[in-house]
C-alpha cells in the first residue's frame, strides 16, 4: 500500500484507511478548489454536521424552506436555496426562468415550446458550465454590447446571464447589465460560482440588483463539494424548488441535495461569515516557496492574485534562459509522480510557467511544495 503519512489528515492509529484500502493516493492540494481535486476540505464542525443530520429523519421540503430562510437572513438578500453545487444552481435558475412555477411546463422541461425559452449572453462570456443552462431546452443568443443586448430582448426571452469572472472581458458590465435586464423586463442570472473570497461577494451582487446570484458552496465558503447556493428573487427562487427534489416529475430530480448536506452547508457559511478573513489572508503561504526558489539560478518567483475568480495569493514560477532545462509539464508530473503526490494550478495564465494556489495547503505543506520543486529544478541542471 502506499504511504499516505506524509499528507495532513492521515489517519491515526486505530482509524481506517479508506483511501490506502482503494489504493488512491491523497494529494497536497497547491492547484486550489478545482472539483478535479475535490475542491476544499470542510472544517471538522462541518463534518460533525452532516453526521448529527445523518442521524434523524425530517420533512425535506421543510428543512429545504427552513435553511433557505436561515441563509436569506445572513446573506440579507430576499430569498436562498441550498442548490447541487454552483452548477445545479444555473439549471434550476434557468427552469425557474422558464417554466416558472406552472406545473405543466415543469413537467414538460426540457421541451420548451410556447414559453420564454432564449437566454441571452455577451459573446465573450460563453463558458463550458452554460450547459447548465443549456440542460433546459434554451438557446444561446450571443451580443457583444448594449445596442445588441436591447435588439436581442423579445417575448422569447427568458433570461440574461452574466459570467462574473469574465466581466474585464466583456463590453456590458455588472451594473450596466443589471439595468439593462430592469429596463426589459428580464430576470438576470450572476453566475459568480468560484468568486468567494472576497467575502462581500456574498452580499454584493444581490444588492447590486441581480435577480440570481449563484455560488458553489465546496470551493472558498468550505462546505460540502456538492452543494452550492442559489441567492435572489423569492418568486423565482420558490420556482426553483418546485422545478427540483424532491418534487418527482421535474428536470432538476437529479439535483438532489440530502439532508446531510443542507444542514451542513448552513453551518459552513455560518463559519464563514464569522472568519477572520484578513488573518486567512495573513497566513496564505506562497512566500515560502517562493523564497526556497530563490537561490535557483534563473528562475524567479512572482506573487500575485487573480483579478476575479479565485481571488487569492497565487505564485508564478518561471524560468530563464540559463534556468533549469527542464519544461513546466514535467516539473507538474515529476510532482504528481512523486511522495506525496502534489497538484498545481493545471491551466496557468502563462503557459511556460507553473503557478501554485496557496489557500488549499495545510500547515507544513508549502514547505513540502517548496523543497519539492528546488529538488526538481536543481536535478535538471545537474
Amino acid at each position: 500500500m502506499p504511504d499516505h503519512s506524509t499528507v495532513r489528515g492521515a489517519p491515526t492509529a486505530g482509524q481506517r484507511d479508506f483511501l490506502g484500502e482503494l489504493g488512491v493516493r491523497p494529494i497536497i492540494n497547491g492547484a486550489g478548489t478545482y472539483t478535479m481535486f475535490t475542491a476544499s476540505l470542510m472544517p471538522p464542525e462541518v463534518a460533525r454536521a452532516m453526521e448529527a443530520a445523518a442521524r434523524r429523519f425530517v420533512r425535506l421540503d421543510e428543512l429545504h424552506d427552513a435553511v433557505g430562510r436561515r441563509i436569506a437572513a445572513l446573506l440579507r438578500c430576499e430569498a436562498a436555496m441550498v442548490s447541487a453545487g454552483a452548477f445545479g444552481a444555473l439549471t434550476l435558475a434557468t427552469a425557474a426562468c422558464t417554466a416558472g412555477a406552472d406545473p405543466e411546463r415543469i413537467r414538460r422541461l426540457p421541451e420548451t415550446s410556447g414559453m420564454r425559452n432564449e437566454v441571452i449572453i455577451q459573446k465573450s462570456h460563453r463558458f463550458s458550465y452554460d450547459h447548465a443552462v443549456r440542460n433546459c431546452g434554451v438557446s444561446l443568443i450571443e451580443v457583444e454590447t448594449r445596442e445588441d443586448l436591447t435588439r436581442a430582448v423579445n417575448e422569447r426571452t427568458a433570461m440574461l446571464l452574466f459570467l462574473n469572472k469574465n466581466e474585464p472581458l466583456g463590453r456590458i458590465t455588472a451594473s450596466e447589465f443589471v439595468e439593462l435586464g430592469k429596463r426589459c423586463g428580464v430576470p438576470t442570472l450572476n453566475d459568480a460560482a468560484a468568486d468567494v473570497p472576497p467575502v462581500d461577494n456574498l452580499f454584493t451582487y444581490t444588492e447590486m440588483g441581480f435577480d440570481l446570484v449563484a455560488f458553489s458552496g465546496g470551493k472558498g465558503i468550505r462546505g460540502p463539494q456538492g452543494a452550492g447556493l442559489l441567492l435572489g428573487r423569492a418568486d423565482l427562487i420558490r420556482a426553483a424548488r418546485l422545478n427540483t427534489a424532491p418534487h418527482s416529475d421535474t428536470l432538476g430530480r437529479g439535483l438532489k441535495v440530502s439532508k446531510e448536506e443542507l444542514v451542513a452547508m448552513l453551518v459552513a457559511l455560518e463559519l464563514y461569515l464569522e472568519r477572520d478573513h484578513d488573518a486567512d489572508w495573513r497566513e496564505w503561504r506562497v512566500k515560502i516557496i517562493g523564497d526556497a526558489l530563490a537561490g535557483v539560478p534563473g528562475v524567479t518567483a512572482e506573487r500575485f492574485v487573480p483579478r476575479i475568480a479565485n481571488q487569492v495569493p497565487h505564485l508564478r514560477i518561471r524560468w530563464h534562459p540559463g534556468g533549469p532545462p527542464i519544461a513546466p509539464d514535467a516539473v507538474a508530473r515529476r510532482l504528481r509522480e512523486g511522495e506525496p503526490s502534489i497538484e498545481l494550478v493545471p491551466v496557468p495564465e502563462d503557459a511556460s510557467s507553473l503557478e501554485v494556489a496557496s489557500w488549499m495547503l495545510e500547515p507544513g505543506e508549502a514547505e513540502i511544495v517548496a523543497r519539492r520543486l528546488r529538488e526538481i529544478f536543481l536535478a535538471a541542471r545537474g
